[in-house]
């Protein structure tokens, strides 16, 4: 064998190793959502959709899944117009406390998220709207806005600035200018970073954890607290869910921007 063809053997060896062992579990989750048991086995012991049915029969699962979209829903309008607007500015305009910006923007990955989790308790505690379920929105927004400001951020690199220096040329007031070329031109940016928000906040465990009560949980939390005490097949269905709510949300970024977009931007 060539040295080029053992070489080419070798990378999609790992490429086939990485996607079997990343989509692996996932497929033993999906599998194992059908089972017609009581436990979560597999081999499946059978095939039902027992288990899809009692989600629906089962008020707790529904309302859970209804405050996550809440939680979801609330920090996706906050990250709009907040990221858009912190990613543009930090693009073309030069802060005086871009340093400390730039280290906000590193928080996600430096500390822990029981840390911020701790603090925003405390802080909400203190103006007593601890245990209410808009502010896990907000607290979702402002751990994750990072990323929404990275996706924006990536689409005002791309931007030309003889677009709007055109439409200023033209007469055109800075809020037009704004409003008909800057915001569509970095529109793919814009919708990358919704999306995401979207489904980190309809994710978002360890926060909600630490600012909901037992009247008012997230999905995520529910699971939580039914792994704690018995392992049952509608846990397993609840995770296809969130594979579903995954699949659609690549899906409307696939239709609205495009995957190559994004890809590139990243």
């Amino acid at each position: 064998m060539s040295r080029p063809s053992a070489r080419t053997l070798f990378v999609w060896t790992i490429v086939w190793f990485n996607l079997v062992f990343l989509a692996l579990p996932t497929v033993v989750v999906i599998i194992a959502s059908f089972t017609a048991g009581n436990i979560v086995a597999f081999p499946p012991d059978g095939l039902s959709l027992r288990w899809y049915a009692s989600l629906f029969e089962t008020d707790n699962y529904t309302d859970a899944f209804l405050r996550s979209l809440y939680v979801a829903v609330i920090c996706t309008v906050i990250s709009l117009p907040v990221g858009t607007l912190a990613a543009i500015a930090m693009a073309r305009y030069r802060l005086r406390m871009a340093g400390a910006i730039q280290v906000y923007l590193l928080l996600p990955f430096t500390i822990p998220l029981i840390v911020s989790g701790l603090g925003m308790m405390l802080v909400f505690g203190e103006i007593r709207i601890l245990g209410q379920l808009w502010p896990v929105g907000f607290a979702a927004c402002a751990i994750n806005l990072p990323f929404m400001i990275w996706a924006v951020a990536a689409s005002v690199n791309n931007l030309d600035t003889d677009l709007e220096n055109a439409a200023a040329n033209c007469g055109a007031p800075p809020l037009v200018t704004f409003v008909t070329v800057t915001l569509p031109a970095v529109m793919p940016g814009v919708i990358t970073g919704g999306l995401l928000m979207f489904i980190l906040a309809f994710n978002e465990f360890i926060v909600s954890l630490m600012l909901v009560d037992a009247r008012i949980v997230t999905l995520p939390v529910l699971v939580y607290n039914s792994i704690r005490s018995v392992i049952t097949p509608d846990l397993a269905a609840i995770a296809v869910v969130y594979i579903l709510v995954a699949l659609v949300t690549i899906w409307v970024l696939d239709r609205l921007v495009g995957l190559e977009v994004f890809l590139k931007s990243k």
